[in-house]
């Protein structure tokens, strides 16, 4: 879809910022993402400590926690990546269970009952869970048989869903519409929003590199494996601003318009945006002050301001007196 153009002739200095391509090891550590496959075992924040203590950096957290029994994708937010754990949280996920039923299951019977439930359902976090429980809905878009042996009363199931969706309390649920017992004997996650489990490392993988790193400074490894923010963000609307307004914006200054350069068409006013760089760099997620359309016919004036900024100040000059 083409962008809306609303200074043809700006652009951008190149001795200023960069390409998120071509950004050093330490600008990736400082905001970036990596995903691990998680083992069974730790839960999610021994494994996310354990990561901090061997990078060595202060601020970490990750987007989406899983059972110490359950396996698969965990992304892991480095620096000022952890602003966006709200926007990993609510993409969708994808696992991948093991269930076992507590009688005889006809194929045709279970293959009816996972139809019945795609869609909104209810889901209550299990008892287990730190979640304050209380009853809220939830957004099935597949559940998919994948295999079933009826002699051990197994089935392998694939379930498509919102963030927030509790497969543990969803195999109860199973169980109590077949009228019989249903537990849960593995889950794993193999993807989460735009990331799917081929794209993650082991935790041995990410250990090699980080001894090739520290102990014979060859940093190659990981940098395949960090990832930068602004892949998170590649399905949110963006609005790419001037050099000038980039310093202004990590000062804490809402966006102006004079500092537009082009935008997503179609952005409502109060609207969630990346607020991007003429170089693609992610500056900050802002909510819009205006509709998009209207900030053609604006000579000045606020046309969003930031929700969290991303990127660190003294990248670009603060000229914005004259630029935004």
């Amino acid at each position: 879809m083409s962008r809306l153009i609303f200074d043809k002739d700006a652009v951008t200095n190149p001795k200023f910022g960069c390409s998120p391509s071509e950004r050093s090891l330490e600008e990736l550590l400082g905001s970036g993402i990596l995903l691990v496959k998680k083992p069974r075992g730790p839960t999610s924040h021994q494994l996310t400590a354990w990561i901090r203590e061997i990078l060595g950096i202060k601020k970490i957290g990750h987007g989406g926690t899983l059972d110490p029994m359950a396996t698969g994708l965990l992304t892991i937010l480095c620096g000022r990546a952890t602003r966006l754990t709200d926007v990993i949280l609510k993409g969708d996920k994808r696992y991948i269970s093991i269930i076992r039923f507590g009688r005889d299951i006809q194929l045709d019977e279970l293959e009816q009952l996972l139809d019945s439930l795609v869609g909104e359902i209810y889901n209550v976090p299990p008892k287990e869970s730190a979640v304050k429980v209380q009853v809220r809905t939830r957004t099935i878009s597949s559940f998919s048989l994948l295999d079933f042996d009826s002699s051990s009363r197994i089935a392998a199931v694939e379930i498509s869903c919102v963030a927030g969706t509790y497969i543990r309390t969803l195999t109860r649920d199973i169980g109590l519409l077949l009228n019989t017992s249903c537990e849960m004997l593995e889950l794993h996650r193999d993807r989460t929003s735009i990331f799917d489990e081929s794209m993650a490392c082991s935790m041995h993988q990410l250990a090699d590199a980080i001894f090739l790193w520290k102990e014979h400074n060859d940093e190659r490894s990981l940098r395949k494996l960090l990832t930068p923010v602004e892949t998170i963000l590649s399905k949110i609307p963006t609005i790419t601003i001037k050099d000038g307004a980039v310093a202004a914006m990590t000062h804490g200054a809402p966006l102006a318009r004079p500092g537009v350069v082009d935008a997503s068409p179609g952005i409502n006013s109060g609207s969630l945006v990346v607020i991007t760089s003429m170089k693609g760099e992610a500056v900050a997620v802002a909510n819009t002050s205006v509709h998009i359309d209207d900030v053609l016919n604006m000579t000045k004036g606020q046309v969003a301001v930031a929700k969290s900024v991303l990127m660190p100040t003294g990248i670009y000059p603060q000229n914005w007196s004259k630029q935004n």
